[in-house]
């Protein structure tokens, strides 16, 4: 009986010991998350371009705050990869360049890339979209024009606002990186 009871104590110091590391853990992962994000973005170091705990608080207002931020996509892009996920804002980041094409042979030449890493099916980032959206797709790049991978992107974007986004939201990531933030604003 009395080795029961000091297996139990032994087996509640340990999980105590356990909580206490993942604590620790974690707000060393958000310190060196921290580190690491102003690192990418060193070069231009004033002091309205820095990582802040209010920039970090908006990222929870919406999905298109985050993506907004160089931060914000920048984390949410580590977090989707972390989980293996990182295919829709891929897709998604890749539609934004694409807009930007102007050049007509350069646009036909992307368009067939992108349906052939995203789109078609087995390719190597292929995103979740309906048939008839994947279809119209394939119709479209035989002859691309800026918009024609509009649906797939509005369809993508919802999954990311409806899924990957809260996921974000609950991750170690992002809650050990608003910690450490705010541990430093209160430090000043």
């Amino acid at each position: 009986m009395p080795s029961l009871i000091i297996t139990e104590k032994l087996t509640q110091t340990q999980h105590f010991n356990m909580e206490q590391d993942d604590r620790r853990r974690n707000k060393n992962l958000g310190k060196n998350f921290m580190c690491r994000l102003q690192c990418m973005f060193s070069h231009s170091s004033t002091s309205e371009s820095r990582l802040s705990l209010e920039d970090t608080q908006q990222w929870s207002q919406s999905l298109e705050r985050l993506l907004e931020s160089k931060y914000g996509l920048a984390t949410f892009r580590t977090f989707l990869k972390s989980e293996f996920s990182d295919e829709n804002i891929e897709f998604w980041l890749t539609c934004e360049e694409y807009k930007k094409i102007k050049s007509s042979f350069r646009m036909s030449s992307k368009a067939k890339k992108i349906y052939e890493h995203f789109i078609k099916a087995e390719a190597p980032k292929e995103i979740n979209i309906d048939y008839h959206t994947r279809e119209q797709i394939k119709r479209a790049v035989k002859n691309p024009t800026l918009q024609c991978f509009d649906d797939a992107q509005k369809i993508v974007y919802g999954l990311m606002e409806r899924d990957s986004y809260p996921r974000f939201l609950r991750s170690d990531i992002y809650r050990s990186l608003l910690d450490s933030l705010a541990a430093d604003a209160v430090k000043g």
